[in-house]
């Protein structure tokens, strides 16, 4: 019996850095997850103000705006950021199509300093109402 008295603290010295390394990899790819999340979130949010302005050039800065503001208030730092609007089909009963790409850095995901970067990419695509008046 007096072998195996210190074997449990020796377990647990053990297997305490990978417990640690295995919570740090969750966190890590829970919030990259949640940058993904925010992502779709600006692309939803980028289509549906295009699809609520009165003409491709509004459609076009307020789709843009909309993505920004929507990344800065979830409290996602884009290395870069691009909002690709495609407006072609911008009149009634067409669609407007979004499209964000955010580079994040994945040193911002993770309380370890882990280099590099991703590159989330969201579409989302909103129809224009039927109904709705269109300046020219």
């Amino acid at each position: 019996m007096s072998r195996q008295r210190g074997s449990t603290s020796l377990e647990l010295v053990l297997l305490t850095p990978a417990l640690l390394v295995l919570m740090v990899f969750v966190v890590f790819v829970g919030r990259l997850a949640e940058a993904r999340a925010d992502v779709d979130r600006a692309a939803r949010e980028a289509a549906r103000a295009g699809s609520l302005a009165r003409s491709p050039h509004a459609a076009l800065e307020g789709g843009v705006a909309a993505a920004g503001l929507t990344l800065r208030e979830g409290g996602m730092a884009c290395r870069s950021l691009r909002v690709d609007m495609d407006v072609a089909g911008f009149a009634p009963g067409g669609n407007v199509l979004a499209t964000v790409s955010c580079t994040v850095a994945l040193e911002d995901l993770s309380p370890l300093r882990v280099p590099g970067s991703r590159t989330v990419v969201a579409t989302f695509a909103q129809p224009v109402d039927n109904y709705r008046g269109i300046a020219s």
